[in-house]
């Protein structure tokens, strides 16, 4: 099964992604993370990868689709989670190219739904692990009180230093305008399903998990 998860900075993608890695075996593609395992591997498409980011560019759709078809043409386990891709109308078109390509299919895309002002709320007291990536939050996930991450033990811990209101805000604005009109692209395709992206954690991923069936 493959699957869109939309929606804005801070909705909980990642984390509700890595639970679907753990419960599904589904291999979760993030933009981010492929680019920089990309950046690092030596390959053609790293040195392509290295360059223009070396340059302070910005990485074209080509080099993005290329690197998810390098992932297709691997193992596919329990299917894909596509987060962060894609972020606008010709990236899904290409994307479903590429899908059709491979014998493939897009079987949901689900949107966090959020409101706004709790997002910042709640991004503002996000911090994560140094060490694996867990997600804390002063309101809701409090870092435990020994110092110890509760998911790998690690003792370092890091907020982003975008995680501020006028940075995402900024942030925001930049996802309603590039990415919001893939929430009516899906909908007239009849695949999409909102989710309430602020509610628990658990909450949010039974809700998930129910879409997906």
């Amino acid at each position: 099964m493959n699957i869109i998860l939309l929606g804005p900075p801070g909705a909980g993608k990642g984390t509700q992604a890595r639970r679907l890695v753990e419960e599904r075996q589904m291999i979760q593609l993030s933009t981010g993370d492929m680019l920089r395992e990309a950046r690092s591997s030596g390959t053609e498409m790293g040195k392509k990868v290295a360059a223009v980011m070396d340059a302070g560019e910005l990485v074209t759709d080509e080099i993005v689709i290329g690197l998810i078809e390098e992932k297709l043409e691997g193992e596919r386990a329990g299917g894909f989670i596509f987060d962060g891709f894609p972020r606008t109308l010709p990236q899904a078109d290409a994307l479903g190219t590429l899908l059709a390509k491979h014998g493939a299919t897009l079987d949901h895309v689900i949107e966090m739904r959020v409101d706004d002002e709790a997002l910042v709320a709640r991004i503002t007291a996000r911090s994560t692990c140094a060490s694996c990536g867990e997600v804390y939050n002063d309101l809701t996930k409090p870092q435990p009180a020994d110092g110890k991450c509760s998911n790998c033990g690690g003792t370092e811990f890091k907020r982003r230093a975008d995680d501020n209101e006028e940075s995402l805000k900024t942030r925001l604005l930049a996802y309603y305008k590039q990415t919001s009109p893939l929430i009516g692209y899906y909908y007239a395709k009849d695949m999409l399903t909102s989710v309430d992206g602020l509610g628990e954690i658990d909450a949010v991923a039974q809700d998930i998990s129910a879409v997906m069936g």
